[in-house]
């Protein structure tokens, strides 16, 4: 599989978690079903972000809008990348991996076996602060008063559809 293709084909969010899958499932032998990516205002801080996370035990990754709208406005090219490396990250939580270094160092080794060194998801994974002003909006802090989350319909695509 071409992943820079694959990735640079994506359309949606759950086209970009199918990358997501078949890169742990190629390098790591490993994958889960049945998740599902909820999007939602987490805020803003200049000093750090809040890209997704996943608690423990569930089958819900929950996405921070505001870094994606800010890719957005100030770099689109790294609209995929981006969200392949968040999805990427808490895809590994999902699936037992818990310890946040270890995360790190896992989805920068799969990211640049397969996209290479010079890819902007693979940098991202280096370095992610080195994108921070792509990230964040500078000067504004701000936590919502109410978490809103939204759910994205069709995102995990191998989850089977079963009558009970």
């Amino acid at each position: 599989m071409d992943f820079g293709k694959s990735l640079d084909m994506a359309r949606t969010l759950a086209d970009i978690f199918e990358v997501v899958k078949s890169a742990v499932e190629q390098r790591l032998r490993r994958s889960r079903a049945g998740l599902m990516l909820g999007l939602a205002n987490l805020g803003n801080h200049p000093q750090g972000w809040f890209g997704a996370f996943y608690p423990v035990g569930t089958n819900i990754i929950v996405m921070n809008n505001v870094p994606m709208q800010r890719i957005k406005e100030t770099n689109p090219s790294l609209f995929k990348p981006y969200v392949f490396h968040v999805l990427l990250h808490e895809y590994l939580h999902s699936l037992g991996f818990l310890d946040e270094q270890q995360v790190r160092n896992m989805a920068l080794a799969i990211t640049r076996e397969l996209f290479g060194e010079a890819h902007p998801a693979t940098r991202i994974a280096a370095d992610p602060m080195s994108f921070f002003p792509n990230l964040v909006y500078p000067s504004i802090n701000w936590q919502p008063e109410n978490v809103n989350i939204e759910l994205v319909d069709g995102f995990d695509r191998s989850s089977v559809a079963y009558i009970g």
